[in-house]
C-alpha cells in the first residue's frame, strides 16, 4: 500500500455518489483533477434522480463502475480500479442511516490490497470524542467508531475528515430546528447564545475532501473542517441575518432543560436530532478541544476561499 506518486492523476472511487455531500465530493474530485470514479448500484431501481445524476458526472468526465453490497466480488472489482476510496453513506436518523454498510467496504478495500488511502463517511462531529452522547442519536457516533475500529484493525491508511455544521443545515435556517429557512419574526437561542459552533458550506467541504486524500500530511490522521471566520455563536450567526436584513428578530432563550424536556415523546430522528442540536449548541463539541494548524483543514488548504456565513447568508435575502 504505497504512496500516490506526485505527477500521476490520483484514482479515486465515491461510494454514496448520488448523495448529498456525496455528489458535491464527485464534483470537487473532478475539480481537482483526479481520476474519478463512481459507484452505481444495481439497487437503483427507477430512482430517476439518482440516474440523471450519474449521467451528469458521467458527462463531467466520471467513470460509472457497477458494484453492489450484496456482491462482494463486484465491490472487490470496484476498489481494485483505484488509489483512494472516498464513502459518503449517509449517517442521519431523517435519510437513510447506513453507516455500517461500510463495514462491507472495509473488507473489500482489505481483500484487494491496493488502495492507499480510505476516507470513510464521517464529516461531522468527531465520535471518538462523543462517547457520553444522548441515545439515539449517540448511534451514528457508535457506528463510524465500529468503521474506524475495523479500518484500523486492517491496517487500510486513512483520514478522517471531521467537524463542521453544514450550512445548509445550520446556518440558512439561523440553526432553527424543523425548517431550512431564515425565520422573519421569531428566533430561538440556544441557552445564553454564546457556545461557539463550526459552521461550513458543503462544497467547501467536498473541496478539502477532494485535496486531503491523496495529501501524505494527512494520511492517518484526522483532518478538522474548523475554517477561523467561521467558528462563530448562534447570537453571531443571528445578528450577521439582522444585519444582513436590516431587521430585529425577537429571541427567546431555550434553557438545556427545556429544551430536551420533551424527548422522550418524539420520533427516533427527532430525538437523535435533538441529541445532536443539545451537543452541538448547549455543550459546544466541535469546538471544546484545541486544533493543530496541521490538522486544520482551511490551514492546511489556504487556497481554498472558503465561503463566510455573511456570504452565505445573502443568497436568502
Amino acid at each position: 500500500m504505497g504512496e500516490i506518486k506526485s505527477g500521476e492523476k490520483t484514482r479515486v472511487l465515491v461510494v454514496g455518489a448520488t448523495g448529498y455531500l456525496g455528489k458535491r465530493i464527485v464534483r470537487a474530485c473532478l475539480a481537482e483533477g483526479h481520476e474519478t470514479y463512481v459507484l452505481q448500484r444495481p439497487e437503483i431501481g427507477l430512482d430517476i434522480e439518482k440516474v440523471q445524476l450519474l449521467l451528469s458526472f458521467k458527462k463531467l468526465g466520471a467513470r460509472l463502475v457497477e458494484a453492489s453490497f450484496s456482491d462482494h466480488q463486484s465491490l472487490i472489482s470496484a476498489v481494485k480500479l483505484v488509489d483512494v476510496v472516498v464513502s459518503t453513506l449517509s449517517g442521519v436518523h431523517f435519510r437513510s442511516h447506513n453507516i455500517l454498510v461500510q463495514l462491507k467496504l472495509v473488507e473489500a478495500i482489505k481483500e484487494a490490497g491496493n488502495v492507499k488511502r480510505f476516507l470513510p463517511s464521517e464529516f461531522g462531529m468527531d465520535p471518538p470524542r462523543m462517547g457520553h452522547a444522548l441515545p439515539p442519536g449517540r448511534e451514528t457516533f457508535d457506528q463510524k467508531m465500529e468503521v474506524r475500529q475495523a479500518i484500523e484493525a486492517a491496517e487500510i491508511p486513512y483520514t478522517y475528515v471531521v467537524g463542521a455544521c453544514f450550512a445548509a443545515y445550520f446556518a440558512g435556517n439561523l440553526s432553527q430546528m424543523e425548517t431550512l429557512l431564515p425565520p422573519k419574526k421569531e428566533v430561538n437561542i440556544y441557552g445564553d447564545g454564546n457556545v461557539k459552533v463550526v459552521y461550513a458550506d458543503e462544497d467547501d467541504i467536498a473541496k478539502y475532501t477532494s485535496k486531503t486524500l491523496n495529501d501524505p500530511r494527512t494520511l492517518n490522521k484526522t483532518v478538522y473542517v474548523r475554517p477561523p471566520d467561521n467558528v462563530i455563536t448562534h447570537i453571531e450567526l443571528v445578528q450577521i441575518w439582522e444585519k444582513l436584513t436590516g431587521n430585529e428578530l425577537e429571541k427567546t432563550n431555550i434553557t438545556a432543560k427545556d429544551f430536551l424536556s420533551n424527548i422522550e415523546h418524539m420520533e427516533i430522528p427527532q430525538q437523535a436530532g435533538i441529541g445532536h442540536f443539545y451537543h452541538i449548541f448547549y455543550e459546544g463539541c466541535l469546538t471544546d478541544h484545541e486544533v493543530g494548524e496541521d490538522e486544520e483543514a482551511s490551514s492546511l488548504y489556504p487556497d481554498v476561499k472558503y465561503k463566510r456565513m455573511d456570504d452565505y447568508l445573502r443568497m436568502f435575502l
